[in-house]
């Protein structure tokens, strides 16, 4: 008869100890939280794939997309640990490690490590023809737009300006606008020009060049040589938008893919090769993405890359 209260003694002690257990083995879970931009934007839809693969593909893994400001935000972020993945402008990457305080980056991100060099965004200039702005010398004294303060955008902008050997002070007036809205305001006669870093064929460009006759501006290949990476030099093919009928050439950034030191190796390992394994995926999510190619994955890196990612690369022969 003792025997039963016994059994139900060290039966309550064994539930009160696999429930001590529970809360660590539920930390242990690894929680990948991917920072990405605006929802119209490209950076959500690869987030949401990303996270899709992530939490299918690695095991014990739990993820999040969070839309944000983009670049800026993205790295601040990471360098708080608040997010384990992000998509980010390459220039913005290069200040952020730099901590360059005009762009939005008070002290240097040293926590910053790179995964993987992306797919890039074309600097594209755009101006009504009636505004008379046909080369970026014609954007003196015109009213420009180079997308919101501190945007990945507008740091785009800035640095293009100063390898053409000018300044927002040339400028007749610089608004600090959203694609959309610069959109209108050309229509409207309001603005001149916009200038924009996206993916080429942008909806917004595209609307602009539907409603009224337009120029896209040229960026010469040897002002895109004295910026330097992660800038390279590329082309809005004829036909990207209606109306433009021949090559235009200009700048184009590099994204990348950032994660930070605190990271464990083993899951920064799994993020790059389930990258790299699932591209398929990555593409059904956004065009863009076709231009992500294991090949390319570290050219213009402007920060250390991550252990797990340099493993990931050292297995694939990339580094030796």
């Amino acid at each position: 008869m003792p025997v039963f209260p016994r059994r139900r003694a060290l039966t309550a002690l064994a539930v009160a100890a696999g429930a001590c257990l529970l809360p660590a083995a539920a930390n242990a879970q690894q929680f990948i939280n991917i920072l990405t931009g605006g929802t119209s934007g490209v950076y959500y839809p690869l987030g949401v794939a990303l996270g899709k693969i992530y939490g299918e593909k690695i095991p014990g893994v739990k993820t999040q997309v969070q839309s944000t400001k983009a670049s800026v935000e993205n790295l601040n972020l990471l360098q708080k640990g608040r997010g384990e993945l992000a998509l980010a402008l390459g220039d913005s990457v290069k200040f952020a490690w730099e901590g360059n305080a005009e762009v939005g980056f008070p002290a240097k991100l040293d926590k910053l490590r790179g995964l993987a060099a992306v797919y890039p965004n074309y600097i594209q200039i755009v101006s009504s023809q009636a505004s008379g702005i046909k080369t970026f010398a014609d954007l003196k004294g015109k009213s420009l737009s180079v997308g919101a303060a501190k945007s990945g955008t507008e740091v785009n902008a800035r640095e293009v300006f100063k390898a053409m050997g000018m300044s927002y002070a040339d400028l007749g007036k610089t608004e600090y606008l959203p694609f959309g809205e610069s959109v209108e305001l050309i229509k409207n006669r309001q603005l001149d020009a916009t200038l924009q870093s996206a993916g080429l064929g942008v909806a917004s460009i595209r609307d602009l060049a539907t409603s009224i006759p337009v120029n896209v501006v040229a960026v010469p290949a040897d002002a895109v040589a004295r910026i330097g990476a992660p800038y390279i030099a590329a082309t809005i093919p004829a036909g990207t938008y209606p109306g433009q009928t021949a090559d235009v050439p200009t700048a184009a950034v590099v994204n990348f893919l950032v994660t930070h030191d605190g990271v464990p190796e083993e899951t920064v390992y799994q993020m790059t090769k389930q990258l790299f394994e699932n591209l398929d995926q990555m593409v059904a999510a956004h065009k863009a993405a076709t231009a992500i190619k294991l090949e390319t994955a570290t050219a213009g890196m402007p920060v250390p890359l991550h252990p797990g990612a340099m493993r990931y690369y050292k297995e694939k022969g990339l580094i030796k």
